[in-house]
């Protein structure tokens, strides 16, 4: 993505007056998937854009097909990253998001693992199948609340055992304070 200084600060700016700062960088690496979590406000939003914006990077996000074909809003949705997903097509979901992913010469593929801002008793695989469909690794963004940072966490290798690689990085989370709730840990 292009450098625009303007964009960047005004990233950092959100960021400054909202008291919070970011830590880490992004792996050089063309492909992978980002998780985000504790994953518990609308909030989450507001600095995961100051941060992209900061950043100057290009994250991408699955949205509803009407979003990016919307005339005012889709120009926007598009820039800022968002794929148009069919949720009547024959494939599903997770297929489609490897199926981006794997035609694309870039991306940086962003999925809240909880799926929705509640508290969950578990996490939805979705994000474990697409990396490991079209594989790629995940790298972990984490939302610290108690100390107002959003960071970026270490590049996980997944294995052929899905239930062990997510309980390994809900416990990589363990520290992290979500505005609502943190992330549940696996039982041990």
């Amino acid at each position: 993505m292009p450098r625009n200084r303007f964009v960047e600060g005004l990233g950092r700016a959100v960021l400054r007056l909202g008291g919070w700062r970011m830590v880490g960088t992004f792996p050089d690496l063309p492909k992978f998937v980002l998780i985000a979590a504790p994953h518990s406000s609308n909030w989450d939003g507001v600095w995961g854009a100051a941060v992209k914006l900061a950043m100057g990077v290009k994250l991408s996000i699955l949205g509803k097909e009407a979003l990016v074909k919307a005339p005012l809003f889709g120009p926007l949705a598009k820039w800022q990253g968002v794929i148009g997903v069919d949720r009547s097509a024959a494939h599903g979901v997770v297929e489609q998001a490897v199926m981006a992913i794997r035609n694309a010469d870039r991306m940086w593929f962003t999925i809240a693992p909880e799926g929705t801002r509640k508290p969950v008793d578990r996490w939805k695989p979705g994000f474990w199948h697409i990396a490991r469909a079209a594989g790629v690794p995940v790298v972990a963004a984490y939302f610290d609340y108690a100390n107002k940072v959003v960071g970026i966490g270490p590049l996980f290798e997944l294995t052929d055992d899905m239930h062990a690689d997510i309980a390994r990085i809900q416990r990589w989370y363990k520290p992290y304070k979500g505005c609502n709730h943190d992330v549940q840990q696996p039982a041990d």
